[in-house]
């Protein structure tokens, strides 16, 4: 009850981030989700986490809407027609984002925002386009205040592309996020050059090796919230976690951690996982009220469980013990993470798990990036910040040797110096060769730049700091980049030059 007072009376809330605080706190009020002690330990323990979705699953985490069929057929069910020009195209996806539900409250996922608008600008000019864009791109961020939002461009150039990411570079925004879907035998370099110069002054868009997650599913995919590579017309039911570094704590050799402990684990966190989807497919309702579910543009049958792991780089060094050897630094401990993603990856592969028939019944692994309460924990498969390789290039291939086990999401940030604005072409150039030894995403921005990654999404230093100083600011988002950006120590991020 006190909770619900201080948040009422917050002087740091927004309405509606009150309102969305105060919904959460009346969805816990439930145990609909059977945990057993054994997981119940686990929870305790700190080793697995629901990221607060609450315990009665009532949506699916991540939904991502198939909105070229919501443009080719309008909606019923919204009383829209399909669009005849640039004007109601932008009204009717505005209208559907509305709609669409996700563990933050806004949509997770804007669709292929370049591919959705270039069919509609035949007949205007850059400069009135360019003026449709910018409100349509102002209301987005001013509505969707969470950036847990995202939408993608590519892997074709497109004039709708170009004109995004102009835009983008002046407007400084923070919602969506973007992500360039890049394949080098389709991407034309000077599109791709153009992305990577516009992230180095607003940190948008990431680029994602397209040629390598198009495998991912049987349909097309789409990324969204942070970086969760998910099956367009589908989306994830659950993303929970196991959070390594609580369980290799107590751990009494590092033989038992690995051939009892954490065996045990994921077991506890995979059944937890299918008590989830149970409830969300057998008895919310959800699929069988959604007018999405009924005009076709979410199918339940391509849904995915979400299977997340955090903390890799904590959980080995604290198994190579007190200044043995560290991850990302030694060959020794970055075999044995591979020997703990081993276990992991293949504990995914025979799990069998609920309603998950576009993955082929099984959950997909995520590397999770990280929360605000994640203090002195790595986000997913990732180097400690201040910890980095000092050669970039050795950062990556330490990289891509980790991102090959992680199916649904897994990337690094890069801040960069200014000069790096100079040369767009040679950081592509580090982009082709790391997509070529297999990472699958990467973003940049610049060292002083306004807008910096926390962990996968964008906020605002000048809004960390509005908020530091109890300050209301829009985004909620901020209340979580905030402090994990000072717990985290992420201001010590390695810069890269040229």
């Amino acid at each position: 009850m006190n909770h619900i007072l201080e948040t009422i009376t917050s002087k740091k809330l927004t309405y509606e981030q009150k309102v969305m605080s105060l919904a959460h706190m009346a969805e816990d009020t439930l145990s609909i989700i059977n945990i057993p002690e054994k997981t119940q330990y686990y929870f305790d323990l700190k080793a697995i986490d629901d990221l607060f979705e609450g315990h009665a699953p009532y949506r699916p985490r991540y939904m991502m809407p198939d909105y070229e069929k919501y443009i080719k057929n309008g909606s019923e069910f919204l009383r829209i027609n399909p669009p005849t020009d640039l004007d109601e195209l932008l009204n009717s996806l505005l209208i559907l984002y509305k709609h669409v539900p996700s563990i933050t409250g806004f949509p997770v996922y804007l669709g292929n925002l370049d591919k959705l608008i270039e069919p509609f600008l035949d007949g205007v000019s850059d400069e009135e386009a360019q003026k449709k864009l910018r409100l349509f791109l102002n209301f987005l961020d001013r509505t969707i205040t969470d950036s847990f939002c995202h939408a993608n461009i590519g892997p074709e150039a497109t004039r709708a592309g170009r004109l995004i990411l102009e835009l983008e570079k002046e407007l400084q925004n923070a919602v969506p996020n973007f992500t360039l879907k890049y394949d080098p035998e389709i991407t034309p370099d000077d599109f791709a050059e153009l992305a990577i110069e516009t992230s180095l002054y607003c940190a948008n868009p990431a680029i994602c090796n397209h040629k390598l997650n198009k495998e991912t599913y049987s349909c097309d995919y789409g990324i969204s919230s942070c970086y969760n590579i998910l099956p367009i017309g589908g989306g994830a039911y659950t993303l929970s976690r196991i959070t390594l570094p609580g369980l290799a704590k107590v751990a009494t050799s590092t033989e038992q951690f690995l051939h009892e402990l954490l065996p045990d684990c994921l077991l506890a966190l995979g059944n937890y996982m299918n008590e989830r989807v149970s409830f969300l497919v057998e008895k919310s309702n959800f699929f069988e009220t959604s007018f999405l579910v009924k005009e076709g543009l979410i199918h339940s049958h391509q849904f995915v469980g979400m299977f997340g792991i955090t903390g890799l780089a904590e959980c080995v060094n604290t198994l190579m013990g007190v200044g043995g050897k560290r991850y990302g630094h030694h060959d020794d401990a970055d075999n044995l993470a591979d020997e703990i993603m081993t276990i992991i990856s293949d504990f995914a592969a025979r799990f069998p798990a609920k309603y998950s028939k576009i993955s082929g019944g099984h959950f997909m692994l995520h590397a999770q990036v990280g929360m605000d309460y994640d203090i002195g924990i790595t986000s997913g498969v990732r180097i400690p910040v201040g910890d980095e390789p000092e050669n970039i290039y050795q950062h990556l291939r330490h990289s891509a040797r980790f991102h090959r086990f992680i199916t649904t999401g897994c990337g690094d940030i890069f801040p960069f110096e200014s000069t790096g604005r100079k040369n767009p072409g040679a950081i592509l150039d580090i982009v082709k060769g790391a997509f070529s030894l297999g990472s699958k995403y990467i973003s940049f921005y610049e060292e002083n730049s306004d807008l910096v990654r926390i962990t996968g999404y964008l906020v605002k230093r000048s809004e960390m700091e509005k908020f530091r100083n109890e300050q209301v600011v829009l985004q909620n988002t901020t209340h979580l980049g905030a402090p994990n950006y000072e717990h985290n120590q992420l201001e010590k991020r390695k810069v890269r030059g040229l």
